[in-house]
């Protein structure tokens, strides 16, 4: 069994910052990508930002330069750093990772729970 556990959203006004967390814990043998995605009401689920094992990134457009994405292989975690938050960032954050929990086994995509994050303009 693995559980994804994000902590870090809330309530910010437009230019503030954010820190999301996102821990992995279970029977894992490794983790591939990780990466956040969110939600905003009406709207699709969108990738944010992505980091592979070896730590190459990736960003949404909008979201360059203003966030980044870290991973802390060790602890299984997945930071996600966001500074001058605007109110189009009002989203419900999602915590995704690529994991595998046997060597003779395909890996699984698993999604935490989600963290609100609201920006007040």
């Amino acid at each position: 069994q693995v559980h994804l556990v994000e902590s870090g959203g809330g309530l910010v006004q437009a230019g503030g910052s954010l820190r999301l967390s996102c821990a992995a814990s279970g029977s894992i043998k490794s983790i591939n990508a990780m990466g956040w995605y969110r939600q905003a009401p009406g709207k699709q689920r969108e990738l944010v930002a992505a980091v592979t094992s070896g730590g190459s990134t990736n960003y949404a457009d909008s979201v360059k330069g203003r966030f980044t994405i870290s991973r802390d292989n060790a602890k299984n975690t997945v930071y996600l750093q966001m500074n001058s938050l605007k109110p189009e960032d009002t989203a419900v954050y999602y915590c995704n990772a690529d994991i595998r929990v046997s060597y003779y086994a395909a890996s699984f995509n698993y999604w935490g729970q989600g963290t609100q994050v609201t920006v007040s303009s």
